[in-house]
């Protein structure tokens, strides 16, 4: 298969839903261990740490695509051109993003940073470098993401994308944060769709604040097109162990909130299609 990314789909979406797990690999590429200053057990907080697990739980026959690589390697949910200069030597210091705080702070398309570690990398990387991993990580992950959007849309007429993450508890006490772009990157009735079903099985939740989405919303998500977009954001407490470390008790409640949520979503997506076509 090209790309670094697992696809599970059926021949003919079987569902509006599509699921995107693009933080949760845990592929270290050797390149990668060459170039650390840190141990690589610092990078852990930059992944969603096994919040594919959640999502295959979940899974019904909806297409999942999940990245195998870390993180670390290259930020999917980072545009080609949120490329960090303190790391990267392909990057322009005066192209950048207007107000990409995420490349301001260290978290552009090669994370320069984790959490509690500090700069990780010992040197910069070669354009070169950062040139093959879009090639062959960045863009087929998008490619396969905007395929399977494609056919479910195609087929029902609209679809409804799932990028799943996870996050640090927040001291708010949210557990589930739902991002659209601030209403750009997925219809209300939708959010609201999903909200209900997160609140009714328990957990408090937020819009927008402090996650409202990246580079896959902003590429993805395109509600007047019938494409609509959602990140789901899991506080990693709810389903993994003390440590934040492996698949805890909690896993089987939030996969079940999760899969009801599909279940949701397609619900209102199908009422949507049966809606327009009565006027």
């Amino acid at each position: 298969m090209d790309g670094s990314f697992d696809l599970y789909a059926d021949p003919v979406p079987a569902s509006p839903v599509v699921l995107s797990v693009p933080h949760a690999g845990r592929d270290y590429p050797l390149a990668l261990r060459a170039a650390l200053q840190v141990p690589l057990a610092a990078l852990r907080p930059l992944e969603d740490r096994h919040v594919d697990a959640v999502a295959l739980a979940a899974r019904g026959r909806e297409t999942l695509i999940v990245q195998r690589r870390a993180r670390a390697w290259i930020d999917l949910n980072r545009g080609e051109d949120e490329r960090d200069p303190r790391v990267d030597e392909g990057a322009d210091p005066k192209g950048q993003p207007m107000g990409s705080a995420k490349v301001r702070s260290g978290l552009g398309l090669v994370p320069r940073r984790a959490l509690g570690a500090g700069s990780v990398w010992r040197r910069r990387f070669a354009d070169a470098d950062i040139a093959t991993r879009i090639a062959r990580d960045h863009r087929p992950y998008h490619a396969a993401l905007s395929t399977a959007l494609a056919c479910a849309q195609a087929r029902f007429g609209t679809a409804i994308l799932i990028d799943l993450h996870s996050m640090p508890p927040l001291a708010s006490g949210v557990g589930i944060v739902l991002g659209d772009r601030f209403g750009r990157a997925a219809g209300a009735r939708f959010v609201a769709c999903a909200d209900a079903v997160a609140r009714g099985a328990g957990f408090a939740t937020a819009l927008n604040l402090p996650y409202a989405g990246g580079h896959t919303l902003t590429t993805h998500g395109r509600p007047a097109a019938g494409i609509h977009a959602i990140q789901v954001e899991i506080d990693r407490a709810l389903y993994l162990d003390a440590a934040l470390d492996m698949p805890g008790n909690g896993i089987e409640a939030i996969a079940a909130m999760l899969r009801a949520m599909i279940a949701a979503l397609a619900s209102e997506a199908l009422a949507q299609r049966y809606d327009c076509a009565a006027e």
